[in-house]
């Protein structure tokens, strides 16, 4: 299924891709089927109170995907890393200079989404893990795959995982939707700092797909707004032109994309991947 020839050979780092039918599971064997070297990070355990087993990739699912990837003619490996650790997300750039010989591309994916609650119910702790493993987690990546591909000096492509909550507000998602605006800013001044050594630093803006996490929000929404399932799928498809909710292979293919050649001269954009039903 390559597309994209050029990318054959380069090393990849997909955080939170670690949960079949998640985003950086999707991305991760779309990058290994254009023959790169995938390295998929997650958690691996339960971090805490806010980031139970249930919200993470654990070190067998990561085993699993990884060996997936090799079923289907792909190179892959796992690395345990939270993104709230620097020195974890610094060995995790080193990791995959150890085992593959470089690092040429950084997709920063890991966020939670799943902390939706209004305003005045959100206990403060519940702010600071949304904005912290989603912002935090997100400088994180780009700081330390920057400075290795700024080392290596052939440049490198950085792809952070936003949402329609980049560009618009959403009731009852207050962190959610203020971590994913702050994701804007951190791009494009990543951009402009880092375009003199090559490095494109694009963010992915999906409306909703259903994932694992994205099934949880469609209940979560349902119950919310009381329109029950079936009328909360059904409004959303209707608000949105081409007539469905993203899938997990939409925005696979915008990550190659903007990993490829193809995209060499983009950089600083937050790419709207909705089906029309975002256009900020």
């Amino acid at each position: 299924m390559a597309n994209y020839t050029e990318l054959k050979g380069k090393v990849a780092v997909i955080t939170g891709a670690g949960r079949h039918k998640g985003l950086g599971e999707a991305m991760a064997k779309r990058l290994a089927s254009e023959g790169c070297k995938v390295v998929i990070t997650d958690i691996g355990h339960a971090a805490g109170e806010h980031m139970p087993e249930s919200a993470i990739g654990s070190s067998d699912e990561m085993q699993q995907i990884v060996a997936e990837i090799k079923a289907d003619g792909g190179e892959a490996t796992s690395f345990a890393c939270n993104v709230l650790n620097a020195d974890e997300v610094k060995a995790a750039a080193q990791f995959a200079v150890d085992t593959y010989g470089s690092l040429d591309i950084w997709v920063n994916n890991a966020g939670v989404g799943y902390l939706m609650k209004p305003i005045l119910d959100m206990d403060v702790s519940e702010w600071d893990t949304v904005l912290n493993v989603n912002l935090r987690g997100t400088f994180l990546g780009i700081k330390f795959a920057a400075e290795q591909m700024v080392k290596q000096g052939n440049g490198g492509k950085i792809i952070n995982i936003g949402s329609q909550a980049s560009k618009s507000a959403f009731a009852h998602a207050s962190a959610y939707t203020t971590s994913k605006h702050g994701m804007n800013g951190i791009t494009r001044v990543a951009a402009q700092e880092l375009g003199e050594h090559k490095i494109n630093v694009n963010q992915i803006c999906p409306n909703h797909v259903t994932t694992g996490l994205g099934a949880w929000q469609n209940s979560h929404f349902s119950e919310v707004t009381g329109k029950g399932h079936d009328k909360y799928m059904q409004d959303m498809r209707d608000r949105i032109p081409l007539g469905r909710p993203g899938l997990q292979d939409d925005i696979a293919k915008a990550c190659a994309f903007l990993c490829s050649e193809q995209a060499s001269y983009i950089t600083g954009e937050c790419m709207n991947v909705s089906g029309g039903e975002e256009y900020h």
